[in-house]
């Protein structure tokens, strides 16, 4: 059985969601910080033997006072991550065991995964080495500019949005970081390996699986968490299941 590393980056700024307390993955969402809800959906996977999430080094001490608990009892490591997105992964995936074959990158703020999901694009990695879930575009596409106005209808065919996680065969990844000179300019992780010529296969996802950007979105998260098909538990007693972990 291929083994998983799975890296949670949790270090962004929160500028869009507008709170004064919170930044989104720390958010109460149903009694529980965001980013607990979606490393509950990947702790007691048999195939996961990793787990890292990512913080800003000015979230440390706050992180570190009301979420310690938490990280001794999960078994997870937490990385401090750099001034972009592919910063923080890269400082992640220095930590990542020998042991480990293939890194998936989920972001901290999508908690509404679903384990059939996760196993599909797991799946797909295996066979492929590169593989990401994402969502047809269905909307009509409209490019803008600054004044506001509609420059062109951009045509949807063929077009795809990019979910996570995305996982990769761990020297895959690997090589795409170290050969991209602007790596921290990309905004995911698929276009590095893009980039290397590796080809990525699209799992299809769900528009439940969404990111939480705005507070409207932590509310609508907290809805579709109650719908999200329960996977058979693997593995231990469930470690959410007392209430001092809330």
């Amino acid at each position: 059985m291929s083994t998983f590393g799975v890296i949670l980056p949790a270090a962004g700024k929160s500028e869009r969601f507008r709170d004064q307390h919170y930044k989104k993955p720390f958010a109460p969402l149903a009694d529980r910080a965001v980013w607990l809800h979606t490393v509950e959906k990947f702790v007691n996977r048999v195939d996961v033997k990793q787990l890292i999430v990512v913080i800003s080094p000015e979230d440390r001490s706050l992180f570190d006072a009301k979420f310690s608990a938490n990280v001794v009892i999960l078994g997870i490591d937490v990385v401090e991550g750099g001034g972009k997105r592919a910063d923080s992964v890269a400082n992640a995936l220095k930590q990542i065991r020998d042991d480990v074959d293939f890194v998936a990158i989920h972001d901290a703020v999508r908690p509404c995964i679903a384990s059939k999901w996760i196993d599909a694009v797991f799946a797909a990695a295996e066979k492929t080495g590169a593989a990401i879930l994402g969502v047809p575009v269905t909307s009509t596409l409209k490019r803008v500019e600054s004044d506001h106005q509609i420059q062109e209808t951009v045509s949807r065919a063929n077009l795809w949005e990019a979910q996570t996680p995305q996982v990769f065969r761990r020297e895959l990844l690997v090589k795409a970081f170290a050969e991209h000179s602007q790596a921290s300019t990309v905004t995911d992780e698929a276009q590095l390996v893009e980039h290397i010529g590796h080809a990525v296969t699209v799992v299809p996802g769900s528009p439940q699986n969404m990111k939480i950007t705005t507070q409207d979105d932590l509310r609508l998260a907290a809805e579709v968490l109650k719908i999200l098909p329960r996977a058979k538990r693997q593995g231990p007693a469930h470690p959410f299941d007392d209430d001092h972990w809330r």
